[in-house]
């Protein structure tokens, strides 16, 4: 693999959502990122299917959060 490659690799893994926010409700999750505790701690070790799990996961969270009154 060249060095071109590396970078590309890189460019396109799946980034964390952490906005550096972190502050958990009464669920264990993050009202920063929306991700749970377990998520928050599984993200370094997941592979990239997992991260976008827990991505579509997160996202479902932050918009039953923005529909809640």
């Amino acid at each position: 693999m060249s060095d071109i490659d590396d970078v590309n690799a890189i460019e396109s893994a799946v980034q964390s959502p952490c906005r550096g926010n972190c502050c958990l409700d009464d669920d264990l999750n993050c009202l920063g990122c929306f991700r749970s505790l377990e998520e928050i701690k599984e993200w370094g070790l997941a592979d990239e299917q997992r991260r976008r799990i827990i991505l579509q996961n997160a996202k479902a969270r932050r918009e039953a959060s923005a529909q809640s009154p």
